[in-house]
Formats: C-alpha cells, sequence, structure tokens
C-alpha cells in the first residue's frame, strides 16, 4: 500500500513538473553504492561481528540459567525450603540481569544504536552530502533512490548518478586523508613532537584509562568473590543435608538390623 501511494505521488510530481516546465529528474542506488565504499563495507562488518559476539554472550548466560532452572527441579525433592527459595531468588537475579544486559546491547538506546551511529552513520552522511552536491551543480530538481520503497516504473541508466557519488566520495576522501597527512606531519614537526601540555594531556587520558580499568576488574573480582562464597555456602548445605540423609538412613538400616535379630531369637 506504501509503495502504491509513493507511486502514485511520483508519477504526479512528474506529470505536474513537465506540464509547468522542463525538470531535471535523476535517481541513486543506494545499496549499490554503500557497497561500493570500503569504509562502509568495514562499518558493516565491524558492526555485525559486535553484534555476532553480544548474541553469543546473551546465549551463554540464557543456557547457564536453563542449567539452573534444570538442576533445581531435579534435586527440588531433597532440598529445604531455605535452599530452595535460595535457588530460586539466584535465578530471578540472573534473569534480570540477563533482560538488563539485552537492553544494553539491543535497547532503542542501547549500544547496538551508538555503535552504529558512531561507524555507518558518518558513511552516510558523506553520501547525502554527496548527492546534495552534485545536484546543486547539475541543477537536479529531484533526485530519487530507487532502493527505496519508491517504486520507479522506469528508469533511463543516463539519469543514474549513483557512480557519480562514489566517485565524488572517493574524492573527497583522498583529498581529506592526504589533509590529515599533512596536519600530522607539520604536528610532529612543530617543536620535535608533542607539546608539553598535549603529554600532560595525554598523559591525564592514560591515567584516567587505567583508572577505569583498575576499577572494572576490582568490581568483577569482588562479584566473583561473593559467587564464590554464595556457591561455598551452597555446597556446605548440600554436604549437611546428605550427611543427615546418610546418618538417617543408616539410623534406619541399624534400626531394622535390630529388629530381624530380635525376630530370630525369640524364634
Amino acid at each position: 500500500m506504501k509503495k502504491n501511494i509513493l507511486s502514485i505521488v511520483l508519477l504526479l510530481l512528474v506529470s505536474v513538473s513537465f506540464a509547468q516546465k522542463s525538470q531535471r529528474i535523476a535517481y541513486i542506488d543506494m545499496d549499490y553504492i554503500l557497497q561500493n565504499i570500503p569504509e562502509y563495507l568495514e562499518a558493516q562488518n565491524a558492526l555485525n561481528a559486535k553484534v555476532e559476539k553480544w548474541k553469543k554472550q546473551l546465549d551463554k548466560e540464557a543456557r547457564s540459567i536453563e542449567v539452573l532452572k534444570t538442576d533445581l527441579a531435579n534435586e527440588k525433592a531433597i532440598l529445604t525450603k531455605d535452599l530452595i527459595d535460595e535457588r530460586e531468588e539466584d535465578i530471578r537475579v540472573k534473569q534480570e540481569a540477563l533482560r538488563r544486559l539485552e537492553s544494553l546491547y539491543f535497547g532503542p538506546r542501547g549500544d547496538m544504536f551508538n555503535l552504529r551511529k558512531q561507524l555507518i552513520q558518518p558513511v552516510q552522511d558523506q553520501v547525502y552530502n554527496a548527492i546534495q552536491d552534485i545536484a546543486s551543480r547539475k541543477k537536479y530538481d529531484f533526485v530519487f533512490d530507487k532502493s527505496s520503497d519508491l517504486v520507479m516504473l522506469y528508469s533511463n541508466k543516463k539519469h543514474d548518478i549513483s557512480d557519480l557519488v562514489v566517485k565524488l566520495i572517493t574524492i573527497d576522501q583522498k583529498q581529506q586523508a592526504k589533509k590529515d597527512k599533512i596536519a600530522a606531519k607539520k604536528e610532529l614537526l612543530k617543536d620535535g613532537g608533542l607539546t608539553e601540555q598535549q603529554q600532560e594531556l595525554q598523559a591525564k587520558k592514560e591515567e584516567l584509562k587505567q583508572q577505569k580499568i583498575s576499577e572494572r576488574e576490582a568490581r568483577i573480582k569482588q562479584i566473583e568473590e561473593k559467587r564464590q562464597a554464595r556457591l561455598k555456602a551452597q555446597a556446605e548445605k548440600r554436604r549437611l543435608l546428605k550427611e543427615k540423609r546418610d546418618a538417617l538412613k543408616k539410623a534406619q538400616e541399624d534400626k531394622k538390623a535390630e529388629d530381624n535379630k530380635e525376630s530370630e531369637e525369640n524364634k
């Protein structure tokens, strides 16, 4: 329905335009353009790799929770109420942590959104800027994207400016790379390298980075210590429970043996 409406709008625009005066119209294939920009492909591959890593992490956590649920179901009959409550609480905490992690990765403003914006948005901006530049220089009245929802019933190849967009972006990137290289050389030659202020700023950044790493490692260590303590307490409770079961079983066996002995003696 949406495509049909857009097609009608396009036809009306073209009809009205040609009825009024001769209009210059061009079109591009956004998919083709992006696939011919190495920076976009690298950014997309980096994003896909990160997404795959996040999905594996979520799957790992989900499987871990399922194992805990299965273990609890299998051992529920021999556990005390306190142990059952403790395990159920542990499962609830892990499920909530999994939901938060999933939201952190794939939420509306999550890591995926931010990484896509960081990696891909600059390339898309380059494309749009190139299209505007070409349309302005060649005095196009309309530029359509044939890879979008807009259906093009007919398109003459001579109006396709996709290659021109790719060429312009490539030229701009080479010029920018050349400027960056020259600027970097000038900066290095200036006073024989980094200024004292730049060195101080860099040292502060590195110190802050190391501080964050240390704090993160300390938090991870604290979490792991708590987890180990909890596991140790659970193992101790299970050991005591087993000892009680074994003692009860032995007492029952001794009682049975004593009863059998008395029965034999009475005969």
